[in-house]
């Protein structure tokens, strides 16, 4: 019986150990002296150009973030790259999976029940890719067509709103993810991909043919899109946020933006020509962490 009691007595003190680990990443990240990064493969702030190398406005920001770590936990860390999907990043980031993430997740009041987020760092406009000889120019001509959204994300629900205001009807076609989301609209089978502007810049600049597709309409939603952590993890958080604003101050993220946004990327060497909208360059100006939420206000 007193063997079975310490036994229990082991297991609860080991739970409590991990469950308070995950409360202090940098204690965690410290013990293993390995940072698991959330990445994204196919999205427009974070992606793979093959062979395990994952690169991005996101990706090399989230490695900056890294080497700021180093100094704050007082030690060298190796950084595992996990790829994480629109429907799995925050039940791997709760579970420990990954300490944290910056792919292009939306911070809104709905996740921010679950997860933290640092401070905005890319603010989105989401818009409509078709194919340049669609006819398609705006919400109202995408009536009686299919449009492709990727699971896991918050695009359908803006364009639903749209939808019952314009008083048209679509089909919509789910992509596991935003890369087969595109070969929906590449392959013919959607008419439209709906989803955050530098995605679909993204995932045209990697096509075979560019020029065959454009990005059109409205913007049907402003999203300001951060680095995800764990809840109640001050100390993380805090880490996350300095590295982000030291990097907002001595002009690196803007050139690191210049570079993934306005200069040829990699895989097809093809820029992006987005110019810094004046939404992000505010979330630069005032660091903040407000959620999607407050935009509309």
């Amino acid at each position: 019986m007193k063997k079975q009691l310490l036994a229990l007595a082991v297991l609860a003190l080991a739970a409590g150990t991990a469950s308070a680990q995950l409360n202090d990443t940098l204690a965690k990240i410290k013990s293993s002296g390995t940072v698991n990064l959330g990445v994204r493969d196919s999205s427009g702030l974070g992606f793979t150009i093959g062979g395990g190398k994952y690169v991005g406005f996101h990706t090399e920001m989230a490695e900056r973030i890294v080497d700021d770590l180093k100094k704050v936990v007082g030690s060298d860390l190796k950084i595992n790259y996990q790829v994480i999907t629109s429907q799995n990043r925050i039940p791997l980031l709760q579970n420990g999976t990954i300490d944290f993430e910056c792919g292009s997740t939306t911070n809104n009041a709905t996740r921010a029940k679950d997860v933290s987020f640092a401070v905005t760092t890319f603010v989105e406009e989401v818009r409509i890719a078709t194919k340049a000889n669609s006819g398609i120019k705006s919400v109202a001509d995408l009536n009686g067509k299919s449009v492709a959204v990727t699971t896991g994300t918050t695009s359908v629900q803006h364009l639903r709103k749209h939808e019952r205001g314009a008083n048209i009807d679509f089909k919509t076609v789910q992509g596991k993810d935003h890369a087969d989301s595109f070969l929906l609209l590449e392959s013919g089978r959607a008419d439209a991909f709906v989803m955050d502007g530098s995605i679909l810049a993204a995932n045209i600049a990697k096509s075979k043919n560019a020029k065959d597709y454009a990005i059109v309409g409205e913007v049907l939603s402003v999203e300001p899109i951060a680095c995800m952590l764990r809840k109640d993890d001050p100390k993380m958080k805090t880490a996350l946020d300095d590295s982000i604003k030291r990097q907002i101050k001595d002009g690196s993220l803007a050139k690191l933006y210049d570079k993934w946004f306005m200069q040829p990327i990699p895989p097809n060497n093809v820029a992006l020509n987005m110019p810094m909208s004046a939404s992000t360059k505010s979330a630069w100006e005032h660091p903040n962490d407000k959620p999607m939420e407050e935009y509309g206000k």
